[in-house]
């Protein structure tokens, strides 16, 4: 593509065998073993290379930060109390304990035929009440549930299914929508930058003197299933967590005149949100709604 062309030349069209309609794995291609694209800040030169050489472009005494949210299958499947047949996923959990849902009569999202005071019941115990509509993002519905805490998310894991969109070609497992390292449960999705990482990959990371560390945050929805909606790119409301060792990592490998690589865009917005006037990341668990754009400057990261 010439630098010059403008956006009517370039052809954007995707050739069908670099499609990732399925996961490396089950297209013969390990989880490390995926495209990687380098573009170094300082020249603008570009690298095509390959995950497992991850280890090449980083340097001793440097900090990876990985999300550790556990994926939902936050798909769930359900009829309301008039006998409508409906999809809620769920996008996020509130603060007072209620989640924010995006429900699908078909594959687009419900309009008038789910209304305030309708129950959902998703089978095995699982019931959802619909209180109306979100106020700040309309789209979605807010939806009490008469369980929470780990009851709640044992019936998710065994009620629910992953979120899928209609790229991807078939049902897949949930293990395939988790990073290695997946811990805390909350994502409607996966925090997909970190899949590519195995044990493995980590460990030579480590030997190899390259640190790490661990954040939380909670991904919710990444499409409304409306064109016209997801072009707003209306920020979500997410939860994040940083413990103490973690915001004491990021600090002393700043402190260190170390780089401190984000793993992904949810990492950045955690770290990001955290950051105090002195420039110290903050341990804490607080959400977030804010936005990483071209005008928004780093401190943390």
């Amino acid at each position: 593509m010439r630098r010059d062309a403008t956006p009517a030349e370039v052809d954007f069209s995707l050739p069908p065998d670099l499609f990732a309609a399925a996961p490396p794995e089950r297209r013969g291609v390990a989880r490390d073993g995926v495209r990687l694209l380098v573009v170094e800040r300082e020249t603008g030169a570009v690298v095509h290379s390959r995950f497992d050489r991850v280890g090449e472009h980083l340097g001793p005494g440097d900090l990876l930060v990985l999300n550790a949210s556990r994926t939902l299958p936050a798909a769930l499947e359900g009829l309301t109390s008039d006998g409508l047949p409906v999809e809620a996923r769920l996008a996020e959990r509130r603060a007072d304990g209620r989640w924010l849902a995006l429900v699908l009569c078909g594959r687009a999202p419900c309009g008038g035929e789910v209304t305030a005071g309708l129950e959902i019941d998703f089978g095995g115990g699982l019931v959802g009440r619909v209180e109306g509509r979100a106020a700040e993002r309309p789209w979605l519905r807010v939806v009490t549930f008469p369980v929470g805490g780990e009851r709640f998310v044992e019936l998710v894991y065994r009620l629910g299914r992953p979120v899928r969109y209609e790229y991807v070609a078939e049902p897949w497992p949930l293990e395939d929508y988790q990073t290695v390292f997946a811990g805390e449960p909350g994502s409607a999705e996966m925090p997909s930058a970190g899949r590519a990482f195995t044990w493995e990959r980590l460990l030579s990371l480590r030997r190899a003197g390259i640190a790490t560390t661990s954040i939380v945050l909670h991904t919710s929805l990444s499409s409304s299933m409306d064109d016209e909606i997801d072009a707003l790119h209306a920020a979500s409301e997410e939860e994040y967590a940083i413990s103490p060792a973690a915001a004491e990592a990021v600090n002393k490998a700043r402190r260190d005149g170390k780089r401190v690589v984000a793993v992904g865009t949810t990492v950045v917005r955690a770290l990001e949100s955290a950051v105090a006037p002195s420039g110290e990341v903050l341990p804490g668990r607080a959400r977030t709604r804010l936005r990483i754009t071209a005008s928004h400057e780093l401190r943390a990261v």
